[in-house]
């Protein structure tokens, strides 16, 4: 290669400048791998260690653009109304990327919810497995799945969509629930009896649930402006012109409810086969009930 062309890339400002940037973003990749390395090795809990590694992965990559606009400055100056033009109609053309990002802001920053959460957001429920800068990764439940399980689609969904929708969150302040099942039974059976039956049931499968669950309800009472409620197992009654209408209303893990609903069912079917006819489970089935003979006449027509 000729002697003066080899001086004249060696001495050429934007070949300088290239040269600078390369050794700008090595430096600041070595140093967001340290850091992010470090991090995982110094904060022991697995959300707060997530979370930082993402802040310092999305940092590294500010500070790229941050280096590339200062060693460029001289030229970029020449174009500030051309930049400012063509800013507006990125703005306007990425305005949901530009939500999405904010969308991301406002998760890290304001406890909408974390990594492991189960949550419904735009639609989707299941649990929380990432959280980008543009969308938020779900492990889907339900739809064709009865009961809160997995049925294996992984969505994502754009983070924009906590400022369009409510987000329910399964799992923030009180990783709780309350549920219900209901039992028909005949008049006839032993009601009282059938009451204290399935109050000692629902005690039974669903109390260690109740005791964990008072600490937390208590921590949320303080915190909002909300009214006491029962956390024990409660069981009421509704009579109308088919049968008795027993319900079991009981406290349970968010993650639980499928697995303690099959826990209760069980149970209350022992208590019904051990009763000797004092409880009789009613059904839809239709009844004849009067003492008159019913007479069905057949003619054939010719």
């Amino acid at each position: 290669m000729d002697e003066a062309l080899i001086k004249r890339l060696i001495f050429d400002p934007v070949v300088g400048k290239l040269t600078a940037l390369m050794i700008g973003i090595a430096v600041i990749y070595a140093i967001g791998r340290f850091l992010s390395r470090t991090a995982g090795r110094y904060i022991k809990d697995a959300d707060s260690r997530y979370r930082t590694k993402k802040i310092l992965s999305f940092l590294t990559y500010f500070a790229f653009l941050i280096l590339a606009a200062t060693i460029f400055s001289d030229r970029i100056s020449h174009l500030t109304v051309a930049f400012g033009m063509a800013g507006a109609g990125i703005a306007f053309a990425l305005q949901e990327v530009i939500a999405s990002v904010a969308g991301w802001v406002a998760i890290s920053f304001g406890g909408y919810f974390h990594v492991g959460d189960r949550v419904q957001m735009g639609g989707i429920k299941g649990d929380v497995i990432d959280i980008g800068v543009l969308r938020t990764t779900i492990m889907e439940i339900g739809q064709w799945v009865n009961g809160d399980l997995y049925n294996g689609r992984i969505v994502k969904v754009s983070n924009s969509f906590i400022f369009k929708e409510p987000v329910f969150n399964y799992s923030a302040d009180f990783p709780f629930l309350w549920d219900e099942i209901s039992f028909p039974v005949k008049y006839g059976s032993d009601w009282k009896y059938a009451y204290e039956v399935l109050e000692k049931v629902a005690n039974e499968v669903c109390g260690e649930f109740s005791r964990q669950s008072k600490e937390a309800w208590r921590q949320v009472v303080e915190k909002y402006r909300i009214e006491e409620a029962r956390i024990d197992p409660m069981v009421s009654i509704r009579a109308d012109h088919n049968w008795i209408e027993y319900t079991i209303r009981f406290i349970v893990g968010y993650s639980r409810r499928r697995a303690t609903k099959d826990q209760l069912f069980k149970r209350v079917l022992e208590e019904v086969d051990k009763s000797n006819n004092r409880i009789r489970i009613a059904t839809s089935a239709m009844e004849i009930t009067s003492d008159r003979p019913v007479e069905i006449s057949l003619t054939q027509r010719h």
